[in-house]
């Protein structure tokens, strides 16, 4: 698929071009409460977001995951399709931390400011987008091994990144909700608002 526009991630410290995103997700999901849309809106963009800086630390050429460095590809109805860096990082682990800080903490800032999601739960979800997408490189093991140490280096009060194995398949141990079941959708299979014995099963089911 390919984007239909482009948007500078500096668009991410406008609260207007934000409320306008967030509004426009009703369209996708129905109505429901701002901060309900806010952090459905923010699971499916932190995702894509920290992609770039995830893929390339575990790569070991590390791009520049700050706001002014990188661009956002959309689709007509809004959807996030993808990230990219439009530059390198001159350092390693802890540059990429501090240039994430800044990137993630103003993004989150502004999603509570317009919507009303909390800080700390919309920091919990950018923990399990940096988990997921740590574990979908090539080299899953020593993504792995990266987690706690780059959530450290962010330093922005998130919580530790967290990882279960299904088998031998690992994955991550939701620290936080996208709250899709508030608007008529299924939870998450690793949904944390489940018993440990029905995410296990679940996880088991999909995962194998």
């Amino acid at each position: 698929m390919k984007p239909d526009w482009t948007a500078p991630a500096t668009r991410l410290a406008d609260a207007e071009w934000v409320r306008a995103r967030i509004g426009g997700a009703a369209k996708l999901y129905g109505c429901a409460a701002p901060e309900v849309l806010g952090t459905i809106w923010w699971y499916s963009l932190s995702s894509v977001l920290v992609a770039p800086a995830a893929e390339s630390l575990v790569a070991g050429r590390p791009v520049d995951p700050s706001l002014d460095a990188m661009e956002l590809d959309l689709v007509a109805d809004g959807r996030f399709l993808g990230a990219r860096s439009t530059r390198p990082l001159a350092g390693g682990l802890p540059e990429l931390g501090a240039a994430l800080r800044a990137a993630l903490g103003t993004a989150i800032a502004t999603i509570a400011a317009v919507s009303g999601a909390r800080e700390r739960a919309l920091g919990a979800i950018a923990t399990d987008s940096l988990g997921n997408r740590l574990l979908w490189t090539p080299d899953p093991e020593r993504a792995m091994a990266l987690a706690e140490p780059l959530v450290a280096a962010i330093d922005l009060g998130l919580p530790k990144p967290r990882f279960v194995r299904v088998g031998r398949t690992p994955a991550v141990r939701r620290a936080s909700c996208c709250l899709i079941y508030e608007v008529g959708n299924p939870k998450c299979v690793s949904c944390p608002r489940q018993t440990p014995a029905e995410r296990e099963a679940r996880l088991r089911a999909a995962l194998g």
